[in-house]
């Protein structure tokens, strides 16, 4: 019902940019500029965990990128999932350029912790995943959304816990759904969230995504990248190529 109602008073409610508030508007012009106006680029977190995939964002996690994102996830904004969904697209093209691999895009995203989900009315990242693939459809890409990692034990809250902290906290935490392995097969997987910080969760979804091919005879597992709306500003600063 929370899910519903936010639904409905999107549509009928006087809107305000998630951004900066400019009213009659949910995303300004100066706002989307930052969400989706430069080059989604690779970032790597300080320090960066061991298992992390490559990862690309499409724009540093601050001022009004960080205020759409919060807009979205936190207080139900719902109409944001567009914009924010095209800005993932541009990271995901970057993460999986045309021509690399072979059959359709598969985003398979991180999934949050059913109580969070429970307690937002809606899951964030899986809402952005299916606005990128339809971004990417309509340009071209054979995409589809594949949400098949599940929790497998419950978790911490992450909110402030270090580094160490989040990779021990999830460790083992995730798991692709019966079935999932074979739905994997012939594409090429890109992981996606809204957002990467300490890159804990990107680590431990791209291991059980490995855990679960390399057990249904792919060696190695299935090639993962990932692809995220916004990440650390220091991520993007400290980008080797």
């Amino acid at each position: 019902m929370r899910a519903w109602w936010r639904e409905i008073t999107g549509l009928v409610l006087p809107v305000a940019c998630g951004g900066c508030g400019s009213p009659r508007t949910p995303l300004c012009e100066d706002c989307g500029r930052a969400l989706y106006g430069t080059w989604p680029c690779r970032v790597r977190p300080v320090p960066e965990p061991a298992g992390l995939p490559s990862v690309y964002a499409a724009a540093p996690y601050e001022d009004a990128v960080r205020a759409v994102l919060l807009a979205h996830k936190e207080r139900g904004a719902l109409g944001l999932a567009g914009p924010l969904g095209r800005a993932l697209a541009g990271a995901v093209r970057v993460a999986a350029p045309p021509g690399t691999g072979v059959g359709p895009l598969l985003l398979v995203p991180v999934p949050s912790a059913r109580r969070a989900v429970g307690a937002r009315g809606h899951d964030a990242a899986r809402r952005i995943a299916l606005a990128a693939a339809g971004e990417l459809r309509r340009t071209g890409r054979s995409c589809r959304v594949l949400p098949v990692l599940r929790q497998r034990r419950a978790v911490a809250d992450q909110a402030g816990l270090g580094a160490r902290q989040r990779l021990a906290n999830l460790s083992g935490a995730l798991e692709v759904a019966v079935g999932g392995a074979r739905l994997l097969e012939g594409g090429r997987v890109v992981l996606v969230d809204d957002l990467m910080t300490t890159g804990a969760s990107l680590v431990e979804a791209a291991r059980a995504l490995r855990a679960a091919t390399w057990a249904g005879q792919q060696p190695g597992g299935v090639p993962v990248s990932a692809a995220v709306v916004a990440a650390p500003p220091l991520s993007f600063e400290i980008n080797r190529n």
